[in-house]
């Protein structure tokens, strides 16, 4: 069986919220079911692998946000795999990246990737704290809790979903959370995000290596837990 290659795209540019933490629940959720694991760490200096399956991007701030895009356009090898089916999650600054444009320093419009129907601009407050929100039906993920810290306001074109419809916090700044086309999903959630939410981690992990065998009640003990725990500590109602 040939690993599962999974790319964690510039972690010396977006890695500043710990969203490393996403790489490393995909490589474990993909190593308790039996599936062998293959993990590249691209800094920027460095080419974007095209024979990956899953790629991932964090957060950062807005001057690495600028050279991290500036750098991937130029590369092109996010373009291909995507382009070819492979799976693209990206958080925060990430998922600003993948859009069509976003706001830079001196707030004018820096063109993003294109991976995503989506522009994003600054808004007037800042959004910090908890966000809890209930993800696209046709997913089939629970509810997603997670952590936001971003000033970012995200508008949605036609060719985009919204991933999930905030019950608390800002998200995208329209009732909305995150979003996707395809196989490229993004989100404002720190967390990391798929250690909060492991059924997000297994939509990921099943787009890109098919259906998954049920993990070993054990192993699903803990992640469980912090989910629950998380939810709890909003909203003991949740």
């Amino acid at each position: 069986m040939r690993p599962l290659r999974l790319v964690w795209i510039y972690p010396d540019l977006l890695s500043t919220y710990g969203d490393r933490g996403n790489l490393l629940m995909l490589e474990r959720r993909a190593r308790l079911r039996g599936l062998p694991v293959e993990v590249t760490e691209v800094n920027s200096d460095q080419p974007v692998p095209r024979d990956g399956d899953i790629y991932l991007m964090g957060g950062g701030e807005d001057l690495p946000q600028t050279l991290a895009t500036r750098r991937l356009q130029a590369d092109g090898g996010l373009h291909e795999a995507a382009n070819r089916g492979a799976v693209v999650f990206a958080v925060c600054a990430g998922y600003q990246v993948l859009g069509m444009e976003f706001g830079g320093t001196d707030g004018a419009q820096v063109p993003g990737l294109g991976l995503l129907d989506i522009r994003s601009g600054r808004g007037e407050r800042r959004a910090v704290g908890e966000i809890v929100a209930d993800v696209d039906p046709a997913l089939n993920v629970p509810r997603l809790t997670g952590f936001e810290n971003h000033q970012g306001v995200t508008r949605l074109g036609p060719q985009a979903r919204p991933l999930a419809r905030t019950t608390l916090g800002t998200g995208n700044g329209d009732g909305t959370e995150g979003a996707y086309a395809g196989r490229v999903l993004g989100t404002y959630l720190h967390g990391p995000a798929l250690v909060r939410n492991p059924g997000l981690a297994d939509l990921l992990l099943h787009w890109a290596a098919g259906p998954l065998p049920p993990l070993p009640p054990h192993a699903e003990e803990l992640a469980q837990r912090l989910r629950d725990e998380r939810l709890a500590a909003v909203s003991p109602a949740q």
